[in-house]
């Protein structure tokens, strides 16, 4: 079922959804939105989670294509796991701040000016970066694999400078910390948090690990985006303050219709969509179509780019095991 380029503006969604779905049909795709896309993508969507989970969702489906509708290092993530595979990423602009925060050359530079340091990396970052790696971790696991790390070995943590401070804090080590950041979590204030706390007394304050300290600080529950919707669903309070990507509220309403939420942004403006990333709403359903119909923009990288980068994801993946965080 092909349409018209032209004729793909003039579609409603409903139309649009129903051309993708004969689309991957026709094709044997499968379709993995990541928490913060834009609803439609998300509804449309065989397999919704964060960047990690749904990397390892393509590796246990037996599809031709992966559409990853998400940004660029997690459709990156999803090829070092699936090199047989032909991973699609709608729109191959749709980057990241807290990625694009850590340049390759100057990590290295970094890296080979602290020799007695291994490197940890936030899985938020290049396949460049994860080669030079020795371990990958994700905001669910990173206090884990911290802790598995014996307290003598010195170690760099790249690029979330407030993921690792926040890592730092709860563990008890000095890790150095790479100076990244992601423009939107760190972006938000404490100062707003407070303010709708002063107008919802009752809510909880649920903020990813992301934000800076002074946010976190003001937070009931501090934790990863599923780690947040669990929190959501098993607690018995009914109103939360969120501080993340806006995207993550399709799945806390569609999951918990009862409850309200209100969104933390980057000012005290009430209309701001601060709180949106631009990179993750690049993908549409048009752009979703064109992507499936032309089998473009693919993810392409080298084989030894790929084998380097891997080594430090398997790692974790085998630590996860050992610690049963992961089965």
């Amino acid at each position: 079922m092909y349409i018209c380029i032209e004729l793909l503006s003039t579609m409603d969604k409903r139309e649009l959804k129903e051309a993708i779905t004969a689309l991957k049909k026709e094709k044997n795709a499968v379709i993995l939105g990541h928490y913060y896309q834009r609803e439609e993508i998300q509804d449309i969507s065989d397999y919704i989670g964060d960047s990690l989970a749904l990397s390892r969702e393509a590796q246990r489906c037996e599809n031709d294509i992966i559409v990853f509708c998400g940004v660029h290092f997690m459709a990156e993530t999803a090829k070092i796991l699936n090199p047989s595979r032909k991973v699609l990423l709608p729109d191959m602009e749709a980057g990241c701040s807290l990625a694009d925060s850590c340049p390759t050359e100057k990590f290295r530079a970094f890296k080979e000016a602290h020799p007695d340091h291994i490197v940890v990396s936030y899985i938020n970052c290049t396949a460049e970066i994860k080669a030079l790696s020795d371990l990958i971790c994700t905001s669910g696991n990173a206090e884990k694999l911290i802790h598995a790390i014996p307290e003598e070995q010195k170690i760099i943590f790249a690029p979330d400078k407030n993921l690792g401070g926040y890592i730092n804090s709860v563990t008890g080590r000095n890790m150095l910390l790479w100076d990244g950041v992601c423009m939107v979590h760190d972006a938000m204030r404490a100062e707003q948090v407070m303010q709708l706390k002063a107008a919802h007394p009752d809510a909880r304050v649920i903020a990813h690990p992301e934000c800076n300290a002074a946010l976190l600080q003001v937070a009931d529950f501090i934790g990863s985006t599923k780690a947040m919707l669990n929190y959501i669903h098993s607690c018995g309070y009914g109103k939360f303050i969120v501080a993340t990507e806006t995207g993550i509220l399709c799945e806390m309403k569609k999951n918990n219709p009862d409850k309200e939420f209100f969104t933390v942004s980057a000012t005290d403006s009430r209309n701001c969509n601060c709180a949106d990333c631009s990179y993750m709403k690049l993908n549409t359903l048009e752009k979703l179509y064109r992507c499936l119909k032309d089998e473009s923009p693919e993810i392409v990288m080298s084989e030894d780019l790929m084998n380097q980068a891997r080594k430090p994801i398997e790692k974790m993946l085998q630590m996860s095991k050992s610690l049963g965080i992961i089965k």
